[in-house]
């Protein structure tokens, strides 16, 4: 009898290692699903392997933030590294339905991302980012002494405006349009930053250019402040390209750029959260 009860308690704890030994190994196997592994459909934190370069097409007006944000998302993505191409966009957008090379469009406006939807360009459906408003931009001490948008149409007085099919063109239209005011300018730019240059140089009294732009001139020129601009919002939407290089990495930019901290990066710049 103690012997058929020794064999009988020896497998009783043969039975009990078992079940722990195999509990312990559903465990480390159910543990393992999570890291990111395709079977799991989870990402990776560096951002899911993408690696390479990524080319940006982003308007002018974008270039400060753009570059503080593409500093965060290269440290956040080791294996990235952004290229940027800016410009007025309607140039980008061009540039972009003829074939160039890149993996996102960053546009200063729904019309001119259009163009790129339009010639079946984009990849997905673009989303806005932020939003950005007009200001009156003149030299330090203002020597035209202009206070409104009705004085951009006082005789002499010598006003730059972006072009019409620019963004920021099409924004001043919109806004003096508004106000009833008719101004001859003295130069048309092709983006914002070559139309604010003119401010900076003293060779205008005036432009209308983003607010954006004025508080990245970093105190070199003057904003002034009116209500019509209030009729002139432009929205900016970015979208992964149809034919982009590197696909993982522009999808893992335009998810960075929609991100909290790079919106407070453009909120700090002077643009609105959408």
């Amino acid at each position: 009898m103690r012997g058929s009860t020794g064999r009988g308690a020896r497998r009783a704890i043969r039975a009990a290692l078992l079940a722990v030994v195999g509990a312990v190994l559903a465990t480390v196997a159910g543990c393992g699903g999570t890291q990111g592994s395709p079977g799991a459909g989870g990402a990776s934190p560096s951002g899911g392997g993408a690696t390479g370069t990524v080319t940006v097409f982003a308007a002018a007006s974008l270039t400060e933030s753009f570059q503080k944000i593409a500093q965060d998302f290269q440290a956040a993505h080791p294996g990235v590294q952004v290229k940027f191409n800016f410009g007025a966009s309607s140039a980008l957008a061009q540039q972009i339905v003829q074939g160039a090379p890149a993996d996102v469009f960053a546009a200063a406006s729904a019309a001119t991302m259009k163009q790129v939807t339009d010639a079946q360009a984009a990849a997905g459906a673009p989303r806005v980012f932020a939003r950005n408003t007009l200001q009156i931009a003149v030299p330090k001490g203002n020597p035209g002494k202009v206070a409104s948008l009705a004085d951009l149409a006082k005789p002499g007085l010598k006003v730059a405006l972006c072009a019409p099919q620019v963004p920021c063109g099409a924004a001043a239209g919109k806004a003096l349009e508004a106000a009833g005011v008719k101004v001859t300018p003295a130069t048309l730019e092709q983006d914002v930053k070559a139309t604010l240059t003119k401010v900076r140089l003293g060779e205008v009294d005036a432009a209308l250019v983003y607010r954006t732009d004025v508080k990245a001139a970093g105190g070199a020129v003057e904003g002034i402040d009116f209500p019509e601009a209030a009729k002139a919002v432009n929205d900016y939407p970015i979208v992964v390209l149809a034919k982009a290089p590197n696909a993982p990495a522009a999808n893992a930019f335009v998810d960075y750029v929609l991100s909290d901290r790079a919106r407070a990066v453009l909120a700090e710049a002077g643009f609105q959260t959408p």
